[in-house]
């Protein structure tokens, strides 16, 4: 596990399904939190040494995710995404908690800031912040995101492109294609996720 992950970190070496079914035991008889303990309690975990409490932190963020209020992405998740990052940290917190809290509050400001942050992970998590969203996608929008790091060949920031237009590609296919005609040097890793998506659009 260690090093599939890139010695980011070391690991327990617990799976998925077990470390899901401990945490439920742990969790079952706690009180809710306030936006505030959730947040605090995840900055904690993530501050352990092994990888399996930075897992934990995004499944306690899914757990209690009504807790989460409209500040929290700017007091707790901004910190989450950048401790000990790696993808497998910034996709979990993704889809746990920068997706469904973009949705329900405005963030569009927090998101305009991690993507002009220069730090590949919170400009990951900016262009993939409506994974999940499908017909509620702001289509225009996340092409600008697509747009203004067009020209990276960082690989993660790549691939949250190509994944970006993936799944825009099953809703609007024909702006898909207009905004690959228009970015000829797009990486080819953002064009074979992209084209991923137009095939089965």
């Amino acid at each position: 596990m260690r090093a599939y992950m890139k010695d980011v970190a070391p690991f327990l070496g617990i799976r998925a399904g077990e470390r899901r079914r401990a945490l439920h035991s742990a969790w079952h008889d706690l009180e809710p939190p306030d936006s505030d303990q959730l947040g605090e309690a995840c900055l904690a975990l993530v501050g352990l040494r092994e990888r399996e409490f930075s897992y934990a932190a995004y499944d306690l963020i899914a757990r209690y995710l009504d807790a989460a209020d409209e500040t929290f992405l700017i007091e707790f998740m901004q910190d989450l995404l950048t401790t000990k990052p790696w993808w497998d940290t910034v996709d979990g917190l993704g889809t746990a908690g920068v997706s469904p809290l973009c949705q329900r509050y405005d963030a569009r400001e927090i998101v305009y800031l991690w993507s002009r942050s220069g730090d590949r992970w919170l400009i990951r998590a900016a262009i993939q912040h409506q994974r999940g969203w499908k017909h509620d996608t702001d289509i225009e929008f996340v092409l600008e995101l697509c747009h203004v790091h067009a020209m990276s060949r960082e690989f993660f920031v790549a691939k949250a492109i190509g994944w970006a237009l993936r799944d825009l590609a099953r809703m609007d296919a024909q702006s898909v294609r207009r905004f690959l005609h228009e970015h000829p040097d797009l990486s080819p890793v953002a064009v074979r996720e992209a084209r991923r998506g137009l095939s089965t659009s």
